[in-house]
């Protein structure tokens, strides 16, 4: 985790936050006739640039994200992602046996998890409004070099017209809750709540609200205090087609 700010908030139950997740938001909800989105064939040489923040104030984190696919094959899609800014620097493979599913990949920053013996679904094509799935998936985090189990949750929102850096784009809302497994005796999970815009124009993402915490344990007054661990915006600032 990049930043972590201690706030005094009430957190909601799961099934309140299940609720927020079909009301809240740009463009969930009185889309049922829009167009749902088909799965994209991607080629090598795709990329995909974006500009990310994550923090709040002084505090703040900025770097400059880039997805390329590296080979497309019968085992499926093979894509490098960089981070680079002042303090950050990294560089991870994800796999992907089919365009939505994710064998190899991250969830919630820059870590590598690998999904077994199910694969991650971050999208299941067609993405229609109003269409969910969840998930509770085995994976093990390289990162931490631990086994554990997210819950992984979706919900197909409306179209909205989404301007970026790069430009104005069509894009279908995905609303995404998270609770991952990096539970401790001091803490409880991380949850998550992501507010995501696909374009079909680009393959891709145009823009993430990316938000997460967790509860420290303790006695009543020490169960409420509450770990804003990302407070993150991602902006599509280019994309380029590969060679088909």
């Amino acid at each position: 985790m990049r930043t972590a700010f201690r706030t005094l908030i009430v957190v909601l139950p799961a099934a309140a936050l299940a609720l927020l997740a079909g009301c809240a938001g740009t463009g969930f909800g009185g889309d049922g006739g829009a167009p749902a989105v088909e799965a994209p064939a991607y080629a090598v040489g795709d990329r995909w640039t974006y500009s990310a923040t994550d923090g709040f104030f002084r505090s703040a984190v900025t770097w400059t994200e880039t997805h390329e696919v590296m080979a497309v094959g019968a085992d499926g899609v093979t894509v490098r992602i960089t981070q680079k800014g002042s303090t950050v620097a990294n560089q991870r493979i994800e796999q992907w046996p089919a365009p939505g599913k994710v064998r190899v990949g991250a969830l919630f920053d820059a870590e590598t998890r690998r999904f077994d013996p199910v694969v991650l679904d971050r999208y299941r094509y067609p993405l229609a409004s109003g269409r969910t799935w969840s998930q509770w998936l085995d994976n093990f985090d390289e990162s931490t070099g631990k086994p554990g189990q997210i819950n992984h949750y979706v919900r197909v929102g409306g179209w909205d017209k989404v301007t970026t850096p790069a430009g104005t784009f069509d894009a279908i809302s995905l609303r995404v809750l998270m609770r991952l497994d990096d539970e401790e005796f001091w803490r409880w999970p991380t949850t998550c709540n992501y507010l995501v815009w696909y374009a079909p124009a680009v393959r891709g993402i145009v823009r993430e609200e990316k938000e997460g915490q967790y509860r420290e344990k303790g006695d009543a007054i020490d169960g409420q205090s509450t770990i804003r661990s990302q407070h993150a915006v991602v902006e599509l600032t280019g994309f380029t087609p590969g060679k088909r």
